[in-house]
């Protein structure tokens, strides 16, 4: 057992995962980042391997690839950086990105980087389900890296059960047919959508991703799994508050965990 399995066994619900570009907005903002938010009272954190071509990502997270690239983030550098931030806290550390990056840079290294530095889990969107079962599934398993698939509106339901069957981390339920970044509001069809998967009763826990922006789409998506995922309005506001963003963080979520009406009152 990992530290995200160790997480989802003993909190139920709430899960708040925040996902940040590493290398945006600046080069070494990514201990930080992680060590604030982890301060703050995130649950889980998702480190985005910057990408020249990212399928699966909104404008938001595309630009703020683009930043980190140009900023001269890679693999070697953000493995030394998630190591420097592994030894102040113990919060669950996934790497998020697409299988290409790991095989130019070699599995077998790669999985032990992961390993070395204390990443706990993976997300790659492109690599097919039966290629992780054949090829990779025992690299995984021997390196104790917990690996989450997705699953969107659409996805068949023998493929969902398969999903479930090789997943070690969490369900990604991507909340709608898109890329992140869209609107916030939860719809009927994704409502009836999301009271599907739960009839399933799935053996791994689900978070839902895509559109989640702000304290009540949160606690939305709240009710319908055990926690939601946040990444592109967490990029905007790190873009805001580039020049500071320790306080950016930290009021960030804070409103996320805590009803933003509150929050001023207590201001």
């Amino acid at each position: 057992m990992n530290r995200i399995q160790q997480l989802f066994q003993n909190k139920k619900s709430n899960i708040l995962n925040i996902y940040f570009t590493a290398g945006h907005p600046n080069l070494n903002d990514t201990e930080i980042i992680i060590r604030e938010l982890s301060g703050a009272g995130t649950d889980l954190i998702e480190i985005g391997m910057p990408y020249s071509d990212p399928l699966a990502d909104g404008l938001t997270i595309q630009q703020s690839s683009s930043i980190a690239l140009k900023n001269g983030m890679h693999l070697d550098l953000l493995f030394e950086q998630i190591a420097a931030a592994r030894q102040h806290t113990e919060i669950p550390l996934i790497m998020m990105g697409y299988f290409n990056q790991v095989l130019q840079y070699g599995v077998d290294k790669f999985m032990e980087q992961c390993k070395t530095s204390g990443i706990d889990g993976l997300i790659l969107p492109d690599l097919p389900l039966y290629e992780y079962e054949k090829d990779f599934k025992n690299i995984f398993e021997k390196n104790n890296i917990a690996i989450s698939f997705l699953i969107t509106p659409l996805t068949e339901e023998h493929r969902i059960k398969k999903v479930d069957e090789l997943t070690r981390g969490f369900i990604y339920m991507v909340s709608s047919n898109s890329t992140t970044g869209g609107g916030s509001e939860i719809n009927q069809k994704q409502k009836e959508y999301f009271e599907r998967i739960h009839e399933m009763n799935l053996k791994n826990p689900r978070l839902i991703g895509f559109g989640i922006s702000d304290h009540a789409s949160f606690n939305n998506a709240c009710q319908y799994a055990q926690g939601a995922i946040i990444g592109s309005a967490f990029i905007r506001a790190l873009d805001k508050g580039k020049d500071d963003i320790k306080p950016t963080i930290r009021e960030f979520v804070s409103q996320i965990k805590n009803d933003p009406i509150v929050i001023n009152q207590v201001q």
